[in-house]
């Protein structure tokens, strides 16, 4: 399985006008990640500017969810 991590670098190259967080949607959608992983990865990748911390929870929810669709 390939991580999160470099998943992520493809998206970015890919989608060089997507936000962070874009990039990392598209990344773990289908991948069946851990909600660990998920969390350990957002943390750093994601640019703490494309996203509220108030929604940081419920974001991370949506991308476990993502994960497993």
């Amino acid at each position: 399985m390939r991580s999160i991590e470099s998943r992520f670098i493809i998206q970015v190259d890919k989608n060089q006008y997507l936000s962070s967080y874009s990039c990392f949607a598209k990344a773990v959608t289908g991948q069946r990640f851990s909600e660990r992983v998920i969390r350990l990865w957002f943390n750093k990748l994601v640019d703490k500017n494309d996203y509220d911390i108030v929604d940081k929870r419920d974001i991370l929810e949506h991308l476990f969810s993502l994960s497993h669709s």
